[in-house]
């Protein structure tokens, strides 16, 4: 499996939280491979990182991608990267 782990600044949080939960969960979540996917914001900053799994290298590297292109207005993508999981719980 690979992760998608995506650092995000978020200039407008009710804009991003509601273009997160309107297009970007429903966009991923269909993408082909999606097995899980976690978006995070740190308590009191305007920082988001998120991590979504697909089962192979390929579906997460054509999901990364999309990235930059799917963020809401009121997120600038900061960080893209493709990372092998080599553990999970």
């Amino acid at each position: 499996m690979h992760a998608v782990v995506v650092k995000v600044t978020i200039s407008d949080r009710e804009a991003a939280t509601q273009g997160l939960r309107d297009d970007v969960i429903p966009a991923v979540s269909q993408a082909p491979g999606f097995v899980a996917g976690y978006w995070t914001r740190k308590e009191g900053s305007d920082q988001g990182l998120s991590m979504a799994v697909f089962e192979s290298e390929d579906a997460a590297s054509a999901a990364a991608e999309r990235v930059r292109s799917m963020a809401p207005d009121a997120v600038n993508v900061d960080d893209v990267e493709v990372r092998e999981v080599v553990a999970s719980a």
